[in-house]
């Protein structure tokens, strides 16, 4: 693992609020190790940029690992208790949780049920509750914000992913991190707390070009397109960043029926550049089913479109990887990126069409950052590394004799 931070903090010397702590609920152990690894070469490095001679300090920043045992055992109705294994007095205490981590199960009444974003939310209160107060501060890092897509009110319903966060803020969690939110409007809901929605953009650049050598980055010969009106705003950001033309797609919906909990699409309607014989990017927030960014790639195909890179922050495939599997081998998709935030099936994992974009270390750095109760905002507008990596990837071209007519 490289020892550089990329030059990301360049801050003012700032005291950290206090030892750290890092708790991967159920579901998060294999990012929660990635990240306590970064943490540990950066204290046992003294790397200046995160742990400055304040840190050693402070008491308990000697300790061997920055984990703090927690876990939820459960009676054999499904009821469950919060527990902490060890003390988290005076400890900045950072929480990593999966809403979505259905590989997690428990038994109930004999039963082994999968664990649900219900269930997941509320081991997260238990353990906040264990806490007690008892540490300096409790941060949250849920990457797929729980109930996001349940963010606003139409007719009757439910306001759940307000109401999740006034709990948490009941509960006096001082920061939550979260990444690309469905509609970070929600912070709305607690106007006066601590909310950062973090855009995952460098990373999943950063694993297009590693997977991909032969992009002709360029107007000529790459569009960016975004799936829906909703996703504009981040498509927009990667069109200026890559300095490529952007088009869009709206959905026409048949309102009078609902499938599924939503009403079906009619049909894609496109707004944009001509993307004949182009590479396209289409950006979004999670790819549920996947059954939607099909449909488009089978209208940008019928327009003539190239390769096609569809880039997702959560990949569920709440249907299986079939459908996936088949558009592949036809030639409609070319390779599906996401994150690591989510549980992954590791069977994705290995199919030719998926890559994945590790975002342990990027964590790693808002943990040591908020820490030190330094400002975020060279973590969070990541223009400067996109750049930087884009100059590397036209050189490595160079020296692996791609030349573009």
């Amino acid at each position: 693992m490289e020892l550089q931070s990329e030059n990301i903090i360049k801050d003012l010397v700032s005291v950290p609020i206090g030892p750290l702590g890092v708790i991967a609920m159920a579901g998060m152990e294999e990012i929660g190790k990635e990240v306590n690894e970064w943490l540990n070469i950066w204290r046992d490095s003294q790397h200046i940029d995160f742990f400055e001679e304040e840190y050693y300090t402070v008491p308990g920043a000697d300790r061997d690992t920055f984990l703090v045992k927690a876990d939820c055992p459960r009676f054999g109705t499904g009821e469950a208790k919060g527990m902490l294994r060890e003390s988290v007095r005076g400890l900045d205490l950072y929480i990593l949780i999966d809403v979505t981590a259905y590989n997690v199960r428990y038994k109930m009444y004999g039963l082994e049920v999968p664990m649900s974003p219900d269930d997941h939310f509320s081991d997260l209160k238990r353990i906040i509750a264990a806490v007690g107060g008892k540490a300096k501060r409790v941060n949250v890092i849920m990457p797929f914000l729980y109930e996001s897509r349940q963010h606003r009110r139409t007719s009757r319903e439910s306001l759940d992913c307000a109401l999740a966060l006034q709990e948490l803020k009941s509960m006096d969690i001082t920061n939550l991190i979260t990444f690309d939110a469905h509609d970070p409007r929600v912070q709305n809901a607690i106007p006066v707390s601590g909310f950062e929605n973090v855009m995952p953009t460098y990373q999943m650049i950063k694993a297009l070009l590693r997977e991909v050598h032969d992009l002709n980055i360029n107007r000529d010969n790459m569009v960016v397109v975004s799936p829906d009106e909703g996703a504009v705003e981040r498509n927009i950001y990667y069109s200026s960043v890559l300095a490529l033309d952007m088009g869009m797609f709206y959905k026409r919906r048949d309102y009078t029926r609902v499938v599924n909990g939503r009403n079906p699409i009619i049909a894609h309607e496109y707004l944009g550049p001509d993307v004949a014989g182009k590479d396209v990017i289409v950006a979004d927030d999670i790819l549920s089913s996947g059954e939607s960014i099909l449909d488009l790639a089978r209208e940008l195909k019928n327009r003539g479109a190239k390769r096609i890179f569809p880039i997702v922050s959560f990949a569920f495939f709440t249907n299986g990887l079939d459908a996936y599997q088949e558009a592949y081998e036809q030639g409609l998709i070319t390779k599906v990126f996401a994150s690591n935030m989510n549980y992954l099936n590791p069977k994705l994992k290995e199919m030719p069409w998926f890559a994945e974009a590790n975002m342990a270390k990027y964590i790693a750095y808002f943990i040591a950052t908020l820490n030190h109760d330094r400002s975020l905002e060279p973590l969070l507008n990541p223009h400067d590394r996109i750049k930087k990596r884009l100059a590397e990837y036209h050189q490595k071209q160079k020296e692996m004799g791609i030349r573009f007519a």
